[in-house]
């Protein structure tokens, strides 16, 4: 059966999403406009707005973030942290371009830090709950481990220090899983 070509629609609704990315993430919600994103994607601004039907519309569409975790209840609690880093710095490789934007947006605009908290709330929490030796605890552990996730995604994919950098893969795992773990599993101290 052959694959159904790629609709026009969907590549103007990427490039959109592309422009909004890197204008948000480079001027902050407040100074980013349609028309620059347009501008920026190719199109005229009246797409953008079909499309998004407004800049908040816009905005919030580019701050829509699936982390794509891992089922809580497939994650066995003695390994769930090295699961964790290996899956985060998958996701972060394959999604780099979206995923750097959306973390400069949301340290330069207060809708992206409260929108960026919200993808981390809603999708990381219950694998705290289920992890996690008491459920009570689960909203304090999983900040502490969007903490050190997004602490080394600054460090190595948007400030770009050279040490993080040059990490191989398996070195981050080595060294943030057991801190994860940690924070998963240890007793409240």
């Amino acid at each position: 059966m052959a694959e159904n070509p790629p609709r026009r629609s969907d590549a103007t609704r990427t490039a959109i999403l592309a422009a909004a990315r890197e204008r948000f993430a480079s001027e902050g919600y407040e100074r980013a406009t349609i028309r620059a994103i347009a501008r920026d994607a190719r199109i005229d601004p009246s797409m953008v707005m079909r499309y998004f039907g407004s800049k908040e519309g816009l905005f919030d569409a580019v701050l829509n973030v699936d982390l794509r975790l891992p089922e809580p209840a497939r994650l066995r609690r003695h390994d769930a942290g090295e699961v964790l880093v290996a899956h985060f710095l998958s996701l972060w490789e394959d999604n780099l371009e979206a995923l750097t934007a959306m973390l400069r947006v949301g340290v330069t605009n207060a809708a992206g830090a409260e929108r960026l908290q919200g993808v981390f709330r809603d999708q990381l929490l219950p694998v705290a709950r289920r992890v996690c030796p008491d459920p009570e605890q689960a909203s304090a552990r999983a900040g502490l481990i969007a903490s050190q996730i997004l602490g080394m995604a600054l460090a190595r994919y948007v400030l770009k220090f050279p040490s993080a950098v040059a990490l191989a893969r398996e070195e981050i795992v080595a060294w943030l899983a057991p801190t994860v773990q940690r924070y998963l599993t240890a007793p409240h101290p």
